[in-house]
């Protein structure tokens, strides 16, 4: 267990109730929970140098590389945040993610796109949720 667990959490909040970016609070609460699941974080709010696209957390999960977009609602009591994420939206995703792996020299056949849904301070994880 992170002995400094409690204090990342403050300082989310405190960063919250400062800026009052819950998308940034819901990236920041995803990264701690996929840490602690084993996952390897090695980018947030990735972007590729020509633009076109984020991937909020690019991170291994043993031998496979995982985009993970995070959603992220004050509750979810008008819609699930992850309902958000439109064909469109996918698109961008697998665009980006292809110029990361091809940046990265990642196997393209290792890859999956995650979703982390936080509604209020319930986490909801979906893995391998689109190709």
């Amino acid at each position: 267990m992170n002995l400094l667990a409690p204090l990342y959490g403050l300082a989310d909040r405190l960063r919250y109730l400062r800026h009052r970016n819950v998308g940034r609070h819901g990236e920041d609460v995803a990264h701690r929970w996929l840490r602690r699941r084993g996952f390897r974080v090695t980018a947030r709010n990735w972007r590729p140098p020509q633009g076109g696209g984020e991937i909020d957390i690019v991170a291994w999960d043993r031998e496979w590389l995982v985009f993970v977009e995070v959603k992220t609602r004050l509750s979810g009591d008008w819609n699930a945040p992850e309902r958000d994420i439109d064909h469109d939206k996918r698109l961008a995703l697998r665009r980006t993610a292809r110029d990361y792996v091809k940046r990265a020299g990642a196997d393209p056949d290792r890859i999956r796109f995650d979703v982390i849904a936080i509604a209020g301070k319930e986490v909801e994880y979906f893995p391998d949720a689109f190709a």
